[in-house]
């Protein structure tokens, strides 16, 4: 399979953007974007998210005892364009805030979803963190999703005509 190709093709499923959070022993805190996260298992309740091998951050990751998932508001692009940047400080815009589990989190996210590490397996060049959910947070504000390499948002549909009253489609973000 070539690479483009796959890669084409994989973009043209949405996925939530993310921006994963942990901290170590020391107080250092790291964090990555992902758009490659999904739930597991509901006994024990679990999750996953992907985290490429030769990140920076992988490392600080795989030794992590907990981390968190923020999964980002529909106005939160920014913060997921910093968290995907290399050689910057992810923190430096001070949005995050102790959350569940003592971790960073943004107080505006759509929804958290705080996990202790159940295991890392490896997969090609990516590294599956698989979380057991310790605690979570939602609010009402619409997810940010990325699809065929943009950040859209979800809208109600104003004029579902035959399709369900609540029928959701993507807007240019």
């Amino acid at each position: 399979m070539e690479r483009a190709v796959f890669t084409r093709t994989l973009s043209r499923v949405p996925g939530p953007v993310t921006v994963v959070t942990t901290v170590d022993p020391t107080g250092r805190r790291s964090g990555f974007t992902a758009t490659s996260f999904s739930s597991v298992s509901l006994r024990p309740p679990l999750v996953l998210v992907c985290l490429d091998k030769g990140a920076s951050t992988y490392a600080a990751f795989t030794d992590a005892q907990r981390f968190l998932v923020n999964v980002l508001a529909h106005d939160q692009g920014g913060v997921a364009r910093r968290f995907a940047a290399s050689g910057v400080d992810r923190f430096a815009a001070d949005e995050m805030e102790r959350c569940e589990l003592g971790l960073p989190g943004l107080p505006g996210a759509c929804a958290r979803v705080a996990c202790s590490l159940y295991s890392v397996v490896g997969a090609g060049d990516h590294g599956i963190l698989i979380g057991r959910v310790m605690r979570t947070y939602v609010s009402d504000r619409a997810p940010l999703v990325y699809y065929d390499r943009s950040f859209v948002r979800l809208a109600l549909d104003p004029n579902p005509g035959d399709r369900p009253t609540n029928a959701l489609h993507l807007t240019g973000w």
